[in-house]
């Protein structure tokens, strides 16, 4: 079973949203192969992570990962949540 999960950060600057998501997503691709079909997107003040893995039924550990990013590629950022798991 695996686990598609989508989470949002708000708070992101609209100067640096689109770079943002660029690095977030090559950090997961390049960096964290465990979560695959990883995606990052700023829409509307919010950068917007997707990918899945087989482990993570709560995203908890998709969120920390993304959080680690925030703080290596931002300056600032809002709260970040967890918009959705679904089992595939």
């Amino acid at each position: 079973m695996s686990f598609k999960i989508t989470l949002a950060c708000d708070g992101i600057d609209a100067s640096v949203g689109a770079t943002a998501a660029q690095d977030i997503q090559a950090e997961f691709r390049q960096h964290r192969r465990w979560h695959r079909e990883v995606n990052c997107r700023f829409e509307r003040g919010a950068l917007v992570l997707c990918g899945t893995n087989d482990f993570d039924r709560n995203g908890l550990a998709f969120l920390d990962e993304f959080g680690d990013c925030l703080s290596a590629y931002l300056k600032s950022h809002g709260a970040v949540r967890v918009l959705s798991v679904e089992a595939q």
